[in-house]
């Protein structure tokens, strides 16, 4: 019995120098910092399971699907509470962040500009707008109609795209442009089908038009 005795103090005081067994207020403390690691680690797996979700989804964080193959996002200026909106259109063959978009950009309800961004290196522009700042002509084609439109260039990045043909874009089922690049006219695919008009009516004042 003294053998078993001193066997059990023997490992309990290994234990404990060990780090496995503590007595008083140092266990109890031990205990307290055990609980909110534990806390801390359930909350990190919960970020990251929702960020592995957005992106499993194809989405970044922040972003939602607006219908079809739009995706909406959301900002609200922290100074101002100016609500802006992003709805974001790529092409048909895209791949990546540098491919041919379309941007819809809008503010406190209203649209601020509407962007045709090419993935590919603009000509010089080819005409002067009404009050002289440099446009390129581009052919337009909604579903079976097709025009030719004057949108504004600027710094070679993309062109502004008129608020008409924008609300005949966002109610069409292919919407094609055709713009000039130095080796000569290329063409830009999309199908606006499917992009939820209420979120578009909300967020920028936009309906669709027949062309």
């Amino acid at each position: 019995m003294k053998k078993k005795a001193f066997e059990d103090q023997s490992g309990h005081k290994l234990l404990k120098n060990l780090g496995f067994v503590s007595s008083g207020s140092h266990a109890r403390n031990r205990r307290f910092g055990l609980l909110a690691l534990l806390a801390s680690l359930f909350v990190v797996g919960g970020l990251v399971l929702r960020a592995g979700a957005q992106q499993a989804d194809g989405n970044p964080p922040g972003a939602v699907s607006a219908g079809g193959k739009w995706t909406q996002f959301t900002v609200v200026d922290t100074m101002t509470l100016a609500k802006r909106v992003r709805f974001v259109l790529p092409a048909d063959n895209a791949n990546g962040p540098d491919d041919a978009q379309i941007t819809l950009f809008c503010t406190n309800g209203k649209l601020s500009l509407a962007d045709f961004r090419p993935n590919a290196r603009l000509a010089p522009p080819n005409r002067p707008g009404f009050w002289g700042q440099p446009q390129m002509e581009v052919t337009v084609r909604v579903d079976q109609s097709h025009s030719n439109h004057g949108w504004n260039w600027v710094n070679g990045h993309f062109l502004s795209m008129d608020k008409g043909t924008t609300r005949e874009m966002i109610g069409a089922q292919v919407f094609k442009v055709e713009f000039a690049t130095p080796r000569g006219p290329q063409i830009a695919e999309f199908s606006p089908a499917g992009l939820d008009l209420g979120r578009v009516a909300s967020a920028c004042g936009l309906t669709p038009k027949k062309p």
